[in-house]
């Protein structure tokens, strides 16, 4: 497949260009609704500073990356166009952001108040009626839905041929339920306190690698017009690295560094999370019949006062019980499984080369 050309600026810029498209179609999107509606202002306002305001701008890059070895031509009359389908990705993830925050009790996000916190401080501030609390759960519940509704609008309007948008629709309308399926059995695991391996890979492979990695490839591939079996190997590559990255950010959340994560040591335990690797180590801790390391293990996981003793302790014990070896094992399996899949998928260069990269980025350890 003929590469277009072999590096293009916007290769090398792309997080800056998807700022800007974003940037414009945000400020397209909300004037109607300030000319209709004035006080709907402050969430048009908080969205578009969330979208704004950080982010690694990752789906759109793997969608990018998959248009481009798909044979997708930067030099060509559509580029403009294919970045705003591209860019539509960003609100999708600002809605499952903003509900994530809600769910999970967040109180910051990117070093500023979430936006279900900062709407009950508006409340409290202003002395209206009512709960502050149920105030901002309200405004944050209806500001991720406003981004689910924009990023439809900028993904079908992007001014792309019907016959390409209608493609990747498939991808796109699956990618938006795999996201919300995920983010449930996320919830209902949560709930159950429970502790299986299954579990925790499924929901990996909902949040992450279907939604972050498998379904973006797929669809920036469809709006080039790839052919099935070279979608095919995307999602494979995908899927795979998908859940590799999963579980290096799960092996981060316990044992990274926090000058390098940018999140307090043990902080995955504070919360909670039945991740594979804790899950792994209760697996083991049963198969040896070693019920007191399990107890152990389990009394850290949402302990809020969690200390640096208490930290120490958990990663010893997820070392001994053979938890992180195994964990380091599947992610070295994944991430051969998925480099397999990319070599075969016949990518225009210099796509295959910069996807190998955000591959071995993703799965490096940085602890």
């Amino acid at each position: 497949m003929p590469a277009h050309p072999a590096s293009h600026p916007i290769d090398e810029q792309l997080p800056t260009e998807v700022a800007r498209v974003l940037r414009t179609h945000l400020t397209r999107l909300g004037e109607p609704l300030r000319t209709t509606e004035p006080s709907f202002a402050d969430p048009v306002d908080a969205l578009t500073d969330f979208v704004l305001g950080g982010g690694k701008r990752l789906r759109p890059t793997f969608a990018w990356w998959g248009w481009r070895g798909a044979g997708g031509d930067p030099t060509g009359p559509d580029t403009e166009q294919l970045l705003c389908a591209v860019s539509s990705l960003e609100l999708i993830q600002a809605c499952a952001l903003v509900h994530d925050d809600l769910m999970d009790s967040s109180d910051t996000r990117r070093g500023a108040p979430t936006v279900h916190i900062e709407f009950g401080r508006r409340h409290r501030e202003a002395g209206w009626l009512g709960s502050a609390e149920q105030y901002g759960l309200a405004g944050a519940v209806l500001i991720g839905d406003l981004a689910l509704a924009w990023a439809d609008d900028m993904f079908y309007r992007c001014g792309l041929p019907e016959a390409r948008l209608a493609s990747a629709a498939p991808a796109w309308h699956a990618m938006r339920s795999e996201m919300l399926a995920g983010q449930y059995l996320d919830v209902l695991t949560q709930a159950r306190g429970s502790e299986s391996v299954d579990a925790a890979l499924r929901i990996d492979q909902l949040k992450t690698a279907a939604y972050t990695v498998a379904r973006p490839l797929h669809i920036g591939a469809a709006l080039a017009g790839a052919d099935e079996s070279l979608i095919a190997a995307l999602r494979q590559f995908g899927a795979d690295i998908g859940v590799a990255f999963q579980l290096r950010d799960d092996m981060l959340g316990v044992f990274g560094d926090p000058a390098v994560t940018g999140k307090p040591a043990g902080d995955d335990l504070r919360e909670g999370k039945r991740t594979v690797l804790l899950a792994r180590g209760l697996e083991y801790a049963a198969a040896k019949n070693r019920d007191a390391e399990a107890r152990r293990l389990r009394s850290y996981l949402g302990k809020a006062e969690l200390t640096e003793q208490d930290v120490f302790d958990a990663r010893q014990l997820l070392v001994e019980l053979g938890a992180v070896d195994a964990v380091e094992r599947q992610i070295t399996e994944l991430t051969e499984s998925a480099l397999a899949a990319l070599a075969s998928a016949g990518l225009a260069e210099p796509a295959g080369e910069r996807l190998r990269a955000l591959a071995m980025a993703a799965t490096k350890r940085e602890s």
